[in-house]
């Protein structure tokens, strides 16, 4: 049994800066209606850059609506047309100062598809050149080099609870385990 809603009505209730908010009604395929709120949003990248000594490029920064400093993979936001590929090129640059030989592609996950209409982009980011560091303005974090199988222990223990460094974190592990 194939399973959809259908849109009857749709209102914008707010246009800011990184999303849109909107309230639905949706058609069930049983006939029945029922609200739904939206959370729109550009979308996004992940980058999990790996060093020859299976550390992985970590961003520390705090995150305002969370109220608390986290640990993360660096990432950023979609510019309007933009490629998730050359996202991930350029945030990988402005967050820690490097540039990937490699760039392998991870997929597409949905952070939290209940109400939020975002779609994020893993890459895997490998043999990694250092450089300088560009953030954006109000942008403040350091990077830490972690061991993977030290995040590993991390996202088990429930110390790291970054959904997107986590998905990003265990696919690397279980990729770089399959090349070995």
């Amino acid at each position: 049994m194939e399973h959809f809603e259908k849109q009857i009505e749709t209102q914008t209730l707010y246009r800011g800066l990184i999303v849109n908010v909107r309230r639905d009604v949706a058609e069930l395929q049983n006939g029945g209606r029922v609200p739904r709120e939206v959370v729109e949003h550009p979308g996004g990248v992940g980058i999990i850059p790996v060093t020859r000594d299976n550390k992985v490029l970590m961003v520390r920064q705090y995150r305002y609506p969370m109220e608390e400093e986290l640990l993360e993979i660096p990432a950023g936001k979609l510019d309007e047309g933009e490629d998730p590929y050359d996202c991930a090129v350029r945030e990988l640059s402005e967050e820690t100062g490097c540039t990937a030989g490699q760039l392998i592609d991870f997929g597409a996950i949905y952070p939290s598809p209940g109400f939020c209409r975002e779609t994020l982009y893993l890459y895997l980011a490998l043999d990694l050149q250092y450089g300088e560091m560009h953030l954006d303005e109000g942008e403040l974090l350091s990077v830490e080099a972690v061991d993977i199988d030290e995040l590993i222990n991390r996202i088990m223990s429930n110390a790291l609870p970054d959904a997107k460094s986590i998905i990003g974190i265990l696919k690397a592990k279980q990729y770089l385990g399959k090349q070995r």
